[in-house]
């Protein structure tokens, strides 16, 4: 079981050069833990491009149909999170800020692992997989 973070998840859905890798290692897994966090991180990804001018309003559209899709199907498996995330995100900061470079966002997704109670991470971000591998994670970031 792995859990997939938004910078993986949207390669996904669209061609960037590292969608290949991702594809390939997350058909690998049994199971593939998408959070609420993940989910709502990309569909703002996907409006933010569109508002950027990159998609149009109907591509847009597409997109967050296909994301849907795909987040329907085998091996994904959408995993709410409770407020508890905060207080373990934290918990982890206090514990440990050597990893100061972590972002807020990314120090969600950890805590959100925990929560969870998943080790192994695939992430295309190459801060979020640093502080994971420090915070005693497994993290791949496939290329």
């Amino acid at each position: 079981m792995v859990y997939l973070d938004t910078s993986s998840l949207l390669k996904l859905v669209w061609l960037e050069a590292e969608s290949e890798a991702v594809a390939d290692r997350v058909s690998r897994e049994d199971t593939v833990l998408v959070s609420s966090l993940t989910e709502l991180e990309s569909v703002v990804q996907i409006t933010a491009a569109h508002l950027r001018g990159d998609y149009s309003l109907a591509r847009s559209r597409r997109l967050r149909k296909e994301l849907d899709e795909l987040l329907d199907s085998a091996p994904f498996e959408r995993r709410a999170l409770s407020g508890e995330v905060f207080k373990l995100s934290m918990i982890q900061h206090s514990r440990y800020g050597i990893t100061g470079f972590c972002r807020t966002l990314d120090r969600l997704h950890l805590a959100a692992m925990q929560e969870l109670g998943v080790n192994h991470l695939i992430t295309n971000d190459t801060h979020l997989a640093t502080t994971a591998r420090v915070l005693g994670f497994v993290a791949e970031t496939p290329v």
